[in-house]
């Protein structure tokens, strides 16, 4: 019985080890079969759908780049500013150029004269010209053809000016401006009453809403006659609040200034303000309009 056991047990582990010999011999073959299959589709070249994969992805990689790139709309050059001349492809002293010549309040009307105060190559010009947008009273002024002063070929709705007097003319008067109507006129007598008249033309272009085209022709039309009477106020006597509510000092900068009067016991000349840290240089011309030293 003993003998009949260990027979049975051997022949048992004896089926199982087969067993096992022929998984691990069919796992074995599995194995070299697919790693035969993967080098063969590594060496192998793409299929047609793996290509169309990877067309499509260049396709969208080229649309990403195109898209990119800046583009141009059309702009009035009168305004290109140093950032937007770089990107034009104009030099630093071709800019400076263009700067210059509107800093005298001056405009160009077409691509020649662009070029005549730029000096840019004919190159960039037809590159860039195409897209120059002058305002539509220079179009129709070439149209005409008629090559008198510009001031009289403004649109001009009744023809009847009392003055013109920056500082004198009436709301009525600067309607006769093609482009302007009540608000806008209410709105340039408003800000004129705040710094109490126009000391330079240029404060115009303070006044918020009034687009380039308009100004050009207000500047044509309206001239600054007399400098206004301002009361000035003296920085070393005057209080927080009075200084405060002087054109073109805000908060901030009436903290500073108070700082630096502390700091001084008393200013003896208003040039002085320019040692001020953080002053704006750019505004001096204007707030000494209404700040003396005494």
């Amino acid at each position: 019985m003993n003998i009949f056991k260990s027979h049975f047990w051997y022949n048992k582990n004896q089926r199982n080890g087969i067993f096992l010999l022929v998984i691990i011999i069919a796992l074995f073959q599995i194995a070299i079969y697919f790693f035969k299959d993967s080098g063969k589709s590594v060496s192998s070249s793409p299929d047609k759908r793996t290509l169309a994969f990877y067309n499509k992805i260049d396709s969208l990689k080229l649309v990403a780049l195109e898209s990119s790139k800046p583009r141009l709309y059309p702009f009035n050059p009168n305004y290109i500013t140093d950032y937007k001349g770089a990107q034009l492809g104009m030099s630093i002293s071709e800019i400076d150029k263009l700067l210059a010549y509107r800093k005298r309040n001056q405009f160009v009307n077409s691509k020649e004269e662009f070029q005549k105060v730029t000096n840019i190559s004919d190159s960039l010009l037809n590159r860039i010209a195409p897209y120059f947008k002058f305002p539509d009273w220079i179009n129709q002024q070439k149209i005409s053809g008629n090559k008198s002063n510009i001031v009289k070929h403004s649109k001009i709705k009744n023809n009847i000016l009392s003055t013109t007097d920056i500082n004198k003319a009436t709301l009525e008067d600067f309607k006769t401006i093609n482009g302007v109507g009540d608000k806008i006129s209410a709105r340039i007598i408003k800000y004129r009453s705040k710094l109490q008249g126009f000391s330079m033309l240029s404060q115009l272009d303070e006044i918020w809403g009034l687009k380039p085209e308009i100004l050009v022709k207000i500047k044509q039309t309206f001239k600054l006659v007399k400098l206004p009477y301002i009361q000035k106020i003296n920085i070393n006597t005057a209080t927080f609040k009075e200084i405060l509510k002087t054109p073109y000092v805000d908060y901030e900068l009436c903290k500073k200034i108070f700082e630096y009067r502390d700091e001084v016991a008393e200013l003896q000349n208003i040039a002085q303000l320019k040692n001020i840290s953080g002053f704006p240089l750019d505004l001096y011309d204007r707030i000494v309009l209404y700040l003396v030293a005494k």
